[in-house]
C-alpha cells in the first residue's frame, strides 16, 4: 500500500503526494458527473441514492459503496478511472465505447492472430493514400473504395460427389 509522505494517507485518497496534485476518488467523482452533465441531485437520482450521500462522497467524506459504483458503470462512467485515476484500455478520454466499437474490439479480441493482421492491415491501408503503398503489398482498392487484402489465381476445381 502506497502512503503519501506529506499527510500519511493512502495515495488515491491523497489529493497532494510528493508535491504534485493528485486528484482523489472524490474529484473523479465529481469530474465523472460534470462530464455526463448531471448536477449532484439528478446524479443521486439516477442512482438511486439520496443528495446528500452524493455530496459526502463528492466532499470526500465517505466512499462509495460497490453498489453505487456499479450504478455508474451503468451511466457511462469508468469505474476504474474513479478509483484508480487510470482510464482503462488506456483510453485517455474516459469516454465509453460505442455499440460499433464494442462489436468491432469482440470480434478482434475472438479472430486469430492472422485474421488480426488482415484486420490491421486493412485498417493501415484504407487510411494510407494509394500513392504512397509499396508496390507489392497486396492491397488493392476495389470498387467503393473497399480493399481487397492478397489475391487467389489460378483454376477453381468443383469436386463432385
Amino acid at each position: 500500500m502506497l502512503l503519501c509522505e506529506l499527510c500519511g494517507t493512502f495515495v488515491p485518497h491523497c489529493k497532494e503526494f510528493l508535491g504534485i496534485f493528485v486528484p482523489s476518488i472524490s474529484d473523479r467523482l465529481t469530474e465523472g458527473r460534470k462530464a455526463l452533465g448531471l448536477s449532484q441531485q439528478a446524479l443521486a437520482d439516477h442512482v438511486g441514492i439520496s443528495a446528500r450521500s452524493q455530496r459526502n462522497y463528492e466532499s470526500g467524506e465517505r466512499s462509495p459503496d460497490a453498489d453505487y459504483l456499479a450504478a455508474l458503470v451503468g451511466l457511462g462512467m469508468d469505474v476504474v478511472y474513479i478509483l484508480t485515476g487510470q482510464h482503462t484500455n488506456g483510453a485517455d478520454s474516459g469516454q465509453a465505447l460505442t455499440a460499433e466499437e464494442e462489436t468491432l474490439l469482440t470480434y478482434f479480441r475472438d479472430a486469430s492472430k492472422e485474421v488480426r493482421r488482415a484486420a490491421l492491415g486493412a485498417l493501415l491501408g484504407a487510411s494510407t493514400p494509394m500513392a504512397n503503398q509499396a508496390r507489392g503489398s497486396g492491397q488493392n482498392l476495389v470498387g467503393d473504395n473497399a480493399i481487397q487484402i492478397g489475391s487467389v489465381s489460378g483454376k477453381a476445381r468443383i469436386k463432385n460427389r
